[in-house]
């Protein structure tokens, strides 16, 4: 028999934790071409994709009469070929640098959006250059746009969700107002949109002088400032004179809106109003009171409809800012935020979950948040932030989103330190003000015969039945 051999192991010490390192919003540089383009840039060591955001003073409401979608078509129609490549090429061209480039229009104006590796950023910069100085806009991808947005729409309008917030768009603002109509038009104005209506809005609003270049990512070793001047830097155009922003106007009478969808399984709740945007000092209180209400999962909405109650798979609420102005000398901003609480419950359950929301909406008001429900929130919104804004994109997002809301280059910094001071109180009172339980209007999408009596018995508002 063998001796027994005794094995022995060297265990390591167990790796700790370091410090946590100190984390604040990224400051930007901000400077200006030679032809009045504003440019912000923002070194993130380590962001080997860049982030390029740049602001288009081209908003909803400056599009000609009748030709809602204008700015879309023309936004889409940016990458369809320049006065040095066709359409293809152009995509070529995009490709071989690796880079993608978006483009999208809303009620602020349009925004382009590119991502490249740095080391082709150059290259890049110019097909950017190319699309935003010499877009060619050709009458045959002008034309295969328009039909594709018209295949869109019978998709748009059957989803519950999309139609419901066309609903509540329609209901909350007046017909003049270009934010009562789709943001993306309808089959009427589409049809009506040609590569003249294209070039004729191109040529009305997108100049250097009003736009803003957003620039985020690893630019050690890159001469950026030769870059810029080489592509965007050689965009000409006049300057323009301020265009004032037309009053945000909204009819928030306690109502209920039911688009009808006769055999639908579930109800598409969508509930909203107009309340204060980014530019308000209620702003932090604001987002911290309605993260509570229906920001996550363990939020007080969820915890009722869907944990006690079963009603729905989740239920959300929000602030989303539809336009923000600077700030008048005496502090005022003509800018407004949607204010809104979405979801979808069984058919069956649509009345008794309304009125357990209603229930939980005056639970608030009376009794207040609790503290644990303000840290929660706290902790999910402040500390989650380096992760939030871990990529370069999503650093150019929020710096451009800050300039088209006519809002500081330090606002997101400062946002978070507010946040973190907000008392439980103060977001109590921002939530209750956010969502009055009498100023709300309801949009339900689903079956009418079926949901129409019990939404009626609540007594949350005039009832109202629309085809859908």
């Amino acid at each position: 028999m063998s001796d027994a051999v005794t094995a022995t192991m060297n265990f390591h010490p167990r790796p700790s934790g370091g410090a946590p390192k100190p984390w604040a919003f990224p400051a930007p540089e901000r400077g200006e071409l030679s032809n009045g383009l504003t440019v912000l840039t923002c070194h993130r060591p380590g962001q080997q994709v860049v982030a390029v955001e740049v602001n288009l003073d081209a908003p909803l409401d400056a599009e000609p009469a009748g030709l809602d979608g204008v700015a879309t078509i023309m936004a889409r129609a940016l990458s369809e070929g320049t006065d040095k490549h066709d359409a293809e090429e152009f995509a070529a061209e995009l490709e071989r640098c690796g880079a993608t480039l978006d483009a999208h229009a809303d009620h602020p104006g349009v925004r382009v959006s590119l991502e490249v590796p740095v080391s082709r950023l150059p290259k890049a910069l110019g097909l950017l250059a190319d699309a935003l100085r010499a877009p060619a806009f050709p009458d045959s991808e002008v034309e295969r746009l328009v039909r594709n947005r018209l295949d869109e729409i019978p998709h748009e309008l059957a989803n519950p969700a999309r139609r419901a917030s066309m609903a509540l768009a329609k209901e909350l603002f007046p017909a003049e107002s270009r934010m009562s109509r789709p943001r993306q038009g309808t089959e009427k104005t589409v049809e009506g949109i040609d590569a003249a209506a294209v070039r004729a809005y191109y040529e009305a609003h997108i100049r250097p002088s009003t736009a803003t270049a957003v620039v985020v990512g690893d630019l050690a070793g890159v001469d950026l400032d030769k870059a810029l001047a080489d592509t965007l830097g050689a965009w000409t155009g006049g300057t323009a004179a301020p265009r004032p922003a037309p009053p945000i106007v909204a009819d928030d009478t306690g109502r209920v809106v039911i688009v009808d969808r006769p055999g639908a399984v579930q109800t598409q709740l969508l509930i909203g109003r107009i309340g204060a945007d980014r530019h308000d000092r209620v702003w932090p209180a604001q987002v911290l009171g309605t993260y509570c209400l229906g920001g996550t999962l363990t939020s007080r909405l969820d915890r009722v409809l869907r944990e006690e109650k079963g009603y729905t798979y989740g239920v959300r609420s929000f602030c989303q800012v539809l336009r923000s102005t600077a700030p008048s000398p005496s502090g005022a901003s003509a800018g407004a935020a949607m204010l809104a609480i979405s979801g979808s419950v069984a058919t069956e359950v649509t009345g008794p979950a309304l009125e357990d929301l209603w229930k939980v909406l005056r639970t608030v008001k009376e009794e207040g948040l609790t503290d644990a429900e303000r840290d929660v929130a706290v902790q999910n919104l402040v500390g989650v932030a380096p992760l939030k804004y871990e990529t370069a994109a999503a650093v150019a997002g929020t710096l451009a989103d800050q300039v088209e809301q006519h809002l500081p280059d330090d606002f997101q910094a400062q946002l978070y330190a507010r946040l973190a001071e907000a008392g439980t109180v103060e977001a109590t009172a921002a939530v209750v003000s956010a969502f009055p339980a009498d100023r709300l209007v309801t949009v339900l999408v689903g079956d009418a015969s079926e949901i129409e009596g019990p939404v009626r018995e609540l007594g949350i508002g005039e009832v109202t039945v629309v085809s859908g």
